[in-house]
């Protein structure tokens, strides 16, 4: 098994002689994005593709695109949720992902559909009846117009309930 991240360290031209020398049969790419969005996941399999071609790696390789509905994708954040919300009476989850343009959205980027529908799935497999929770998103850099709404805004707002907020990550492993 070895790591490659796409915006740190080790990059692909990193791990690229790692892999080629340990000489495995196929490779197997698993991005820790369980949504798939051409900027996260999509430019991450991109580099690790053309770092491996002008590297000439010529194992046969497989890509799981995404899995945002994954029985043990699901199961894991309800555990950890349910850990960490059985001694507060009075809470609000807010999960939160990263932002994208709106325009990747408008183009046909299934990101935002794919969280919503891990959002959609954790809530479900919780089955807290009245369960308060909302979805944001975060990091936004630059002028583009992007989804939302925005996790700080939803902090803030939420902080004035009263409740304790139970910030979730749901768009990284």
């Amino acid at each position: 098994c070895f790591v490659v991240m796409r915006c740190w360290h080790p990059r692909a031209s990193q791990v690229v002689n790692l892999v080629k020398d340990y000489n495995a049969d196929e490779i197997i790419l698993l991005p820790l994005y369980p949504q798939y969005s051409s900027a996260t996941s999509g430019s991450s399999i991109k580099e690790w593709l053309e770092v491996s071609k002008k590297n000439k790696i010529n194992k046969p390789t497989k890509t799981i695109c995404c899995y945002p509905t994954d029985d043990n994708f699901i199961i894991a954040h309800t555990k950890l949720i349910n850990e960490t919300i059985q001694n507060l009476n009075s809470y609000k989850l807010i999960f939160s992902a990263h932002g994208l343009p709106e325009r990747n959205i408008k183009k046909g980027d299934p990101y935002q559909w794919q969280v919503e529908q891990s959002v959609d799935e954790i809530v479900k497999a919780l089955n807290i009846e009245g369960l308060e929770w909302t979805l944001s998103y975060q990091s936004r850099v630059g002028p583009l117009k992007w989804i939302g709404p925005s996790t700080e805004d939803v902090i803030i707002e939420n902080s004035k309930l009263g409740k304790h907020i139970v910030l979730v990550p749901v768009a990284f492993v």
